[in-house]
């Protein structure tokens, strides 16, 4: 089956009480492991592409790569999903890029300018066939472009539920970033966090059936922080949001559920442990392939994390 969009995909998640993963990828490696893993368990996929990865890969690349997967995978809903877009120009350009899904980020704007932009887009996505996925409240944390507020203030920024309905209204939106205590990045937090979720309650009773997303919801699993850490890395404050958290969100109206410093963080741990085992390995395909590995046991994890591990056929 060709490039879907999220609408199908949403609606059984918050049917079903569970979550799709959406994992951004950068290059071949990370995106054969994620969909090795979702090939393996017949899972419903979200590939992210931020603005990050359009300048590191070229889009080109990525949109080939993502079209092989597609192609070997033709029982596996997968929609190509563009990753906080931070103007109406960026997101129409990968409307026609041939994206199923874009993200537009207008959360740092005023509630107004936030409504105005994101209608904008919603227009032109909707008029070609594309679904629209906005963000209100800030989140805390670091991600490539996007800076979000002090890990302190977390919790002062969480979205107003009468905020959200009065943006859902007025812009048409198909999904909604909610701030609810996560936070971007591998330094999130202090120490392990408590998810607003009387806030994601609030919402979901508000507007009943609508699907919530989660933005900044790495757990920065231990495992692989210790490897990086034992292998020469230096990451011994880093935490993110505990698993049985995101189970929890995802039981409730969190319908997607973004997954990046994972990723980032197996793949680095693996050549890392390569690297240091073995220093006159030069072969790129020695510690990429492992790398690989890695990424695909940790995606095979996080899909029953989010419960959508055997939901393919479901979702189509």
């Amino acid at each position: 089956m060709p490039l879907v969009t999220t609408k199908k995909m949403f609606d059984a998640a918050y049917k079903g009480g569970y979550a799709i993963g959406a994992f951004n990828v950068n290059n071949m490696e990370i995106t054969q492991g994620i969909v090795n893993a979702i090939a393996k368990t017949k899972s419903p996929l979200i590939l992210q592409v931020s603005k990050g990865a359009r300048k590191y890969a070229d889009m080109n690349y990525l949109k080939a790569i993502i079209d092989v997967a597609v192609e070997q995978n033709p029982d596996i809903p997968i929609a190509m999903h563009l990753d906080h877009g931070d103007s109406f120009e960026t997101c129409k350009q990968c409307v026609d890029d041939g994206f199923t899904s874009v993200m537009i980020d207008g959360s740092h704007h005023e509630l107004e300018e936030n409504i105005a932009i994101t209608k904008k887009v919603v227009e032109y996505a909707h008029d070609h066939g594309v679904v629209v996925e906005a963000e209100l409240g800030q989140l805390g944390g670091i991600e490539e472009d996007v800076v979000g507020v002090s890990s302190d203030d977390v919790m002062k920024h969480l979205t107003d539920p009468d905020q959200a309905v009065e943006f859902v209204e007025k812009t048409g939106v198909d999904s909604l970033a909610i701030a609810c205590g996560t936070s971007h990045g591998a330094y999130k937090f202090k120490e392990a966090p408590k998810l607003a979720y009387d806030v994601i309650e609030k919402i979901s009773e508000k507007i009943p059936e609508f699907p919530l997303v989660m933005h900044g919801s790495s757990s920065v699993l231990p495992e692989f922080k210790d490897l990086i850490n034992k292998y020469g890395g230096d990451m011994p404050d880093a935490m993110g949001v505990p698993e049985e958290a995101i189970t929890e969100a995802s039981k409730m109206a969190i319908c997607k559920v973004n997954i990046d410093t994972d990723l980032r963080m197996a793949l680095t741990a693996k050549i890392r442990e390569v690297f240091a085992t073995n220093p006159s390995e030069f072969d790129p395909r020695k510690y990429l392939g492992p790398g690989r590995d890695a990424i695909e046991n940790m995606v095979l994890h996080k899909l029953e994390v989010l419960g959508c591990s055997g939901k393919a056929a479901e979702c189509k």
